[in-house]
């Protein structure tokens, strides 16, 4: 029973760390790198709270995460993509804003600098009695979990078995090729972004979801985390859903350990020091797309 305990724990963790890595696949396979993931997260875990707080009802949160999502990626792509700014820069400077903008949104509309009065969180699916599995039932009746799934298969397919994806990895890989065959390069690059937006909100409201509230800075890092679980992945949608397992099992792992005789301060290091091993090639050799960060411009095509 411990050992289920801890997969449940390890798929719990794992929700928005695999829903932003998906988004960043999108995105990074289309040539946009994406380091605004933690800002997007930001956004969309107040958005969250905002639209359920307003409404009382969590569906409707959910609708305003995913909202804010493509809202603060459509600034990245238009940044990016339209004014061909350096994407790191522009990735650094959407989290710095999303950090003081919930901030000063948090203060204005619940008057507390650090956390927001608490709201509804989305409701059990008691689908197929999946929520009467000992230890993961409750895991497997949330709503977001069986979305996440059904997400991870469908980008999968979408990235490999589709013309989209097909046409937005040759984008990412050589874009002036893809511009002779009359491909909108700058198109197909918005919709690479604008559906890492949409995704990193989702995962932004799974956070409020799961603790009720939005409190400041409460992404702690998880946009990054995510970039990090995409690269160990090699840019596939699965791949980064078995990297962020795995990071989501360590941090499992770094709280079931809390109290015993391990240092705190080596088990707050835990799920950063996965992170780092598994980049500095535990998994292997992964090589990004040709043109990732370059930006296009079709004057010079």
């Amino acid at each position: 029973m411990d050992l289920l305990l801890f997969i449940a724990a390890s798929l719990r963790i794992g929700v928005p760390y695999t829903l932003a890595a998906l988004g960043a696949t999108f995105s990074e396979r289309g040539g946009v790198i994406n380091i605004a993931l933690e800002g997007i997260m930001l956004n969309g875990a107040l958005a969250y709270v905002l639209g359920a707080h307003w409404t009382g009802n969590a569906w409707a949160g959910v609708v305003a995460a995913v909202a804010a999502g493509v809202l603060t990626g459509l600034l990245h792509a238009l940044v990016t993509v339209r004014f061909r700014a350096d994407q790191i820069t522009s990735g650094l400077g959407i989290n710095l804003l999303a950090a003081g903008l919930t901030k000063f949104v948090l203060t204005q509309v619940f008057h507390s600098s650090s956390n927001s009065s608490r709201v509804v969180g989305l409701p059990d699916w008691d689908l197929f009695g999946l929520v009467r599995l000992p230890a993961l039932g409750p895991v497997l009746a949330t709503p977001l979990v069986l979305l996440t799934v059904l997400l991870v298969l469908l980008g999968q397919a979408l990235l490999f078995r589709s013309v989209f994806g097909l046409r937005l990895r040759s984008i990412g890989e050589r874009p002036e090729a893809a511009a002779t065959l009359g491909l909108p390069v700058a198109s197909y690059r918005y919709a690479g972004v604008l559906i890492s937006g949409a995704l990193a909100g989702l995962a932004g409201a799974w956070l409020a979801s799961e603790q009720h509230s939005f409190t400041d800075g409460m992404t702690n890092g998880r946009g990054y985390i995510a970039i990090a679980a995409m690269i160990v992945g090699k840019w596939s949608p699965l791949g980064a859903a078995a990297a962020c397992l795995l990071f989501g099992a360590a941090e499992a792992l770094q709280i079931t350990l809390q109290g015993s005789a391990f240092p705190s301060e080596l088990l707050q290091m835990l799920p950063y020091l996965v992170t780092m091993l598994a980049l500095a090639g535990f998994i292997g050799r992964a090589i990004p797309p040709r043109a990732l960060g370059t930006p296009y411009d079709a004057e010079k095509t």
